[in-house]
């Protein structure tokens, strides 16, 4: 125990001053993690070049990303590079391996949420992208009087992203073609296809034709139902067309039927211009969803305001 005052005094103002000194250098390093959180944010603009990577021009989730750049003000000098589907898992998977920022559109049912497992959605705090979406089908007028059989079948048709992306996943890995999974899918599900068919019966040669976008997921779906009105007996063909003349098509007649409108947000024009000319049949899917999508390395990015303006 000290007995000097004088150190005694010496020493209190020097543990003050530690503690002050500790108290300013956590400041500063709380305004530093601040600002290299800031910086790190404006970097993953810079490193991609303010630029989103997309999919097809015309699909529903082009035109949504679209408008959400014109939504988001820090947004503000990015642009969307629209191209393929192919092209842009392609681009997402080279990131990834390199374990470098990017941003894509993302939906599902996709396979390359099966393909790759660290992929999240960005949150979407103004709600551009919607919430949950379904999927739904649209048979035309005068189809349930003139062919009852593939109205009550397509009518009944109905399963889950999962099984939507098990035909996805396993086309891209194998190889095979779509319509080939889809195929041996239906063989390999005979409980589901029994209470698509339910009721349905056989017909000779009756002609279906199901219009549908190009896009894995649509033609897995159409490719699936073509092949159990196939085994009723129908001659069914697969004609993929554009979002806006898939509607278009349905309603003016010159197509039978679809499964494939994302509703209530992605093909939400198209359906408003043709809701009176066509049938709704309901959701063949729920749980489908659009949105801006990156790896879940960039930690700091969780949220569309997160991307800073250029």
């Amino acid at each position: 125990m000290l007995k000097n005052p004088k150190k005694q005094l010496t020493l209190v103002i020097g543990m003050l001053l530690v503690l002050f000194l500790a108290a300013c250098g956590s400041g500063n390093d709380s305004e530093e993690n601040a600002e290299e959180s800031s910086d790190s944010s404006m970097n993953v603009g810079e490193e991609i070049d303010y630029t989103i990577t997309g999919i097809e021009p015309g699909a529903g989730i082009s035109v949504t990303t679209e408008k959400a750049i014109e939504e988001y003000e820090n947004l503000d000098g990015w642009q969307v590079e629209q191209s393929s589907t192919a092209a842009m898992v392609t681009e997402l998977e080279k990131a990834i391996n390199n374990e470098e920022p990017i941003v894509v559109t993302g939906w599902n049912p996709h396979w390359m949420f099966t393909k790759f497992d660290n992929l999240k959605y960005l949150e979407d705090p103004q709600g551009v992208y919607g919430e949950v979406e379904q999927i739904k089908s649209l048979a035309r007028k005068g189809l349930e009087e003139d062919k009852p059989n593939a109205y009550k079948l397509i009518d009944q048709f109905n399963w889950t992203v999962e099984d939507m992306e098990g035909i996805m996943y396993e086309s891209s890995d194998s190889g095979e073609d779509i319509a080939t999974v889809a195929k041996q899918w239906v063989e390999d599900n005979p409980d589901k296809v029994a209470e698509w068919t339910e009721g349905v019966e056989d017909v000779d040669g009756v002609s279906v034709e199901l219009v549908s976008t190009p896009w894995d997921s649509e033609r897995a779906s159409a490719n699936v139902v073509a092949e159990v009105l196939r085994q009723k007996g129908f001659e069914v063909t697969i004609t993929p067309v554009d979002v806006a003349v898939m509607f278009e098509a349905v309603a003016n007649g010159d197509g039978d039927a679809t499964m494939a409108a994302w509703m209530p947000q992605t093909h939400a024009d198209f359906y408003k211009d043709f809701k009176d000319d066509f049938v709704d049949l309901g959701a063949n899917l729920d749980g489908a969803k659009i949105g801006l999508v990156v790896p879940e390395y960039m930690e700091d990015i969780n949220s569309i305001e997160d991307l800073k303006a250029k």
